[in-house]
């Protein structure tokens, strides 16, 4: 016999491993803001990883509840695109810090602050718009956060042409130049993530109305 109250509990357990996820895609962020601020310190990638880690584990748990139980708001391929979509934006942060740790000396006199500002706030914004999702968030709200979303993937992209148009007209070696390309274009692939899951979002609620 169909329970609804044993549906919603399901449908609970889903928003918190969804948040889970978003929480491990901000903190893996702000891992990258603080691995920024200490340059003199020694690093590893120990944060990224362990980010990495979790939500995977818990793209995992979401897999494998959409095969034994029932979700009553969202449809089972929204939910588990979301999940992939979180689980993509750690993966991405993770391998920014293996190209760093590879040629740190390549950073010398390189600001990246304003790229990592801005995936610090996409990454919250999506956090927000997740939580949004257990209360029922308006149509109209979803839509505003997501267009935030979109500006900072679009600023990002504007970045990017400029910091390469800089590698190209460096009189440096090569082995710079590839380093720096790689890690704009891995920024700008990161808040392209945060983009991803917040236009998932964007659907699931639309669906709803």
């Amino acid at each position: 016999m169909f329970s609804l109250q044993k549906a919603l509990a399901q449908d609970d357990r889903f928003f918190d491993l969804l948040e889970a996820s978003a929480e491990q895609a901000r903190a893996s962020a702000q891992a990258l803001i603080r691995f920024f601020k200490s340059p003199d310190q020694a690093k590893s990638l120990d944060e990224f990883s362990e980010s990495r880690r979790r939500v995977k584990v818990i793209n995992a748990q979401i897999v494998e509840s959409l095969a034994t139980q029932v979700i009553t708001m969202f449809e089972p391929e929204d939910v588990e695109a979301l999940s992939k979509s979180l689980y993509k934006i750690p993966k991405t942060i993770e391998k920014i810090g293996e190209r760093i740790l590879l040629a740190p000396q390549f950073l010398q006199g390189v600001d990246l602050s304003a790229q990592i500002t801005m995936l610090g706030k996409a990454t919250d914004t999506l956090l927000l718009m997740v939580r949004e999702l257990r209360r029922g968030a308006a149509v109209e709200e979803i839509k505003s956060h997501n267009a935030e979303l979109q500006h900072i993937e679009g600023e990002v992209d504007k970045m990017l042409v400029e910091l390469l148009r800089d590698v190209y007209s460096m009189q440096t070696g090569a082995g710079k130049a590839v380093f720096l390309r790689d890690l704009y274009e891995l920024l700008e692939r990161a808040t392209d993530r945060c983009r991803d899951a917040g236009n998932v979002i964007a659907v699931i609620v639309l669906k709803g109305t």
